[in-house]
């Protein structure tokens, strides 16, 4: 049986606070962001410079260490962007292993389902953080709302990590609901999109997460998160 967590007593379990998750994690690479997220974030941040000759910012929730952002800093600084592009990343606890941080670059210690940035942001990106995240879904909602217009959002989720009360995975329910409001789901990947700022309203109301729930397709011990179907 489940045992369902509120966000506080969740927060604190070790699971959460995951050491390996993220730790080491480039840009690029076999263990780089570009292969977890299908996207080069490089071309993407350059691309929309081009469009809009207007700054970018980029965030990125649950980062982890801050590697692959401050190599991304690095790089746009070689290609004379740094002054262009500001880049913000939020994790749990405190395990950033940038000592000098280059301008443009900001980590903040923060629940990603509690923090509110006062910034709207042209890419928002999550690399396997909502394994470890209780309420997927109002995480994914708040990221929505801080998009530009023409802003993108793409992070990895695992719906069988979504379960309605005492039931099994949301599965196809879940999926429909989230492509009716805007959302590009790819199951085989396990990857969520979304493309432009808007208002997510889904029919399920937010219960509790188990820290219990044991390894997901990743290996490492996940999160499942609990919600009831209000069917509105």
């Amino acid at each position: 049986m489940a045992r369902l967590l509120d966000d506080g007593t969740l927060e604190a379990s070790s699971v959460v606070a995951n050491c390996a998750m993220n730790r080491e994690r480039s840009l690029t690479g076999s263990n780089g962001y570009g292969r977890e997220l299908g996207l080069d974030v490089l071309a993407e941040i350059t691309d929309r410079l081009g469009r809009t000759g207007e700054p970018v910012r980029w965030l990125d929730l649950c980062c982890g260490s801050g590697r692959a952002l401050s190599e991304a800093a690095a790089r746009l600084r070689d290609r004379g962007l740094a002054d262009q592009v500001e880049i913000t990343g939020v994790d749990l606890v405190d395990h950033f292993v940038v000592p000098q941080r280059p301008p443009g670059l900001r980590l903040v210690v923060a629940s990603v389902t509690s923090w509110t940035p006062s910034d709207r942001f042209d890419l928002i990106t999550c690399v396997h953080g909502l394994h470890y995240v209780g309420d997927k879904l109002g995480a994914l909602a708040r990221a929505a709302s801080r998009l530009t217009a023409g802003g993108l959002l793409v992070a990895n989720l695992d719906l069988r990590g979504i379960r309605p009360a005492g039931g099994a995975p949301a599965g196809r329910r879940l999926t429909t609901a989230l492509r009716a409001q805007g959302f590009g789901y790819d199951p085989a990947r396990r990857r969520i999109s979304l493309r432009g700022a808007c208002t997510v309203r889904l029919p399920y109301r937010y219960l509790g997460a188990d820290d219990r729930a044991g390894p997901n397709y990743t290996g490492q011990p996940a999160v499942e998160s609990h919600y009831e179907y209000t069917g509105r």
